[in-house]
């Protein structure tokens, strides 16, 4: 494909269209990029080559220019030595001279053209260039700002899993406290009842031997009094 076509290609292009067919917009944009910079390498090379032409066929016209006057004196010296033949030739060389510059100067003028056109085609590409560098710039925001974005989220994820963490940690504690606390309410609970079944049953006891103790004594007491 040759460089014109390619640029003709390359400016035609929609780019909006194209990256929104892309799989990875942000790759497909660097290739166009690339490209573009390709193209634009070769279009200023094929300038510089359409310069370098017209310079050289600006100095032929110059050097045809100065043969042209030169066998246009060449005619009048043979005209004044009376050497009309010679004056002839001179003017046969002259016309010949004249056929080249009009060459020549067809040529400049079409190096003019093409030059021009060139020089337009370089400024739509370099347009065109901006253009896709300023959409990657803004993708490679984007990109960014989706990455950090996705952090945050995590981070105020992960934070929320933390205190979830923390929130059933303290339940949890809070929960075996109770079931210590209750566990030590029924102890003592437990102890103290114990206690006082003990106390009644030791009262009995006492009871029982004092009342055994007093009759023993009324027993006796009335056998002395027989």
């Amino acid at each position: 494909m040759g460089v014109f076509t390619r640029f003709k290609d390359i400016v035609g292009a929609n780019i909006n269209t194209l990256l929104e067919k892309a799989e990875n917009p942000e790759k497909m944009i660097k290739l166009m990029m690339q490209e573009m910079e390709d193209t634009l390498i070769e279009l200023k090379s094929a300038c510089a080559e359409k310069l370098a032409a017209k310079a050289k066929a600006q100095r032929q016209l110059e050097d045809t220019q100065q043969r042209i006057d030169l066998w246009q004196q060449r005619a009048e010296l043979a005209v004044e030595k009376g050497r009309d033949e010679l004056a002839r030739e001179a003017l046969i060389e002259k016309r010949r001279c004249e056929s080249d510059k009009d060459v020549l100067e067809g040529d400049l003028k079409q190096y003019d053209g093409l030059i021009s056109e060139c020089r337009k085609n370089i400024l739509q590409l370099e347009e065109k260039l901006q253009t896709v560098k300023q959409k990657h710039k803004l993708l490679v925001q984007r990109g960014a700002q989706a990455t950090e974005q996705k952090k945050a989220k995590d981070t105020i994820r992960s934070a929320s899993d933390v205190r979830a963490y923390q929130r059933f940690s303290e339940l949890e504690n809070r929960i075996e406290r109770m079931e210590a606390e209750a566990e030590m309410a029924d102890y003592g609970g437990n102890s103290t009842l114990e206690d006082e079944f003990s106390r009644m049953e030791a009262s009995g006891v006492v009871e029982e031997e004092l009342e055994q103790l007093k009759q023993s004594m009324k027993s006796r007491g009335g056998a002395k009094k027989e």
